[in-house]
């Protein structure tokens, strides 16, 4: 399976925060489904320096990269504009024993 890290930052825009609020259930629902199905190793938000969240931070495997894609465009933090600035990197856990 192929690891990608994806580092994302939200829109800075004076509604950024409403749009993270209103897609998050649908977001967190749907990174549970990748949990379920093995596909998800770990995320969270990115904070500020005041704590709120401005992004996200994901490893995730998939057997193919059209999978992944699949995931991906389809995710509620993309397709309703909450992450504006993604950056996705193939990945390789490191196993340290």
């Amino acid at each position: 399976m192929q690891q990608y890290l994806i580092y994302a930052f939200d829109g800075t825009d004076n509604e950024a925060l409403a749009r993270r609020m209103a897609a998050r259930p649908a977001h967190l629902a749907n990174v549970a489904k990748l949990k379920q199905n093995d596909n998800y190793l770990i995320g969270g938000a990115i904070l500020s320096d005041n704590g709120q969240m401005i992004g996200s931070s994901m490893l995730v495997k998939f057997e193919t990269q059209a999978q992944f894609e699949d995931w991906y465009n389809n995710d509620p933090y993309i397709t309703q504009n909450v992450w504006q600035n993604v950056t996705v990197h193939p990945f390789r856990t490191a196993m340290v024993e």
